[in-house]
């Protein structure tokens, strides 16, 4: 399967921009998984972990905490618009 574009961008700088298998993001109504080839659709996010698979559903996922702001998926990929993103150390 093809790799997914994920973006992750706060209001001060673009923390990640990578090519990624699979995001799980915490949206306001659940949470929801994002492949390549998603269909478009945008969501509020509500403070929660991003799980972030770089090759497969059999890896560890990174985890990366933000807190609010929104999701849009468009034929580019993933892009996360968050108020708030903390990289571990």
């Amino acid at each position: 399967m093809a790799d997914l574009h994920f973006e992750l961008v706060t209001p001060e700088r673009l923390v990640r921009a990578d090519d990624v298998f699979m995001v799980v993001v915490p949206g306001t109504e659940g949470d929801f998984g994002v492949l390549a080839g998603h269909a478009p659709f945008m969501s509020t996010l509500r403070n929660g972990d991003l799980a972030i698979y770089r090759s497969g559903m059999n890896d560890t996922p990174e985890r990366i905490p933000v807190e609010g702001g929104f999701a849009e998926v468009n034929d580019r990929g993933l892009t996360i618009l968050a108020e708030r993103a903390d990289l571990p150390a």
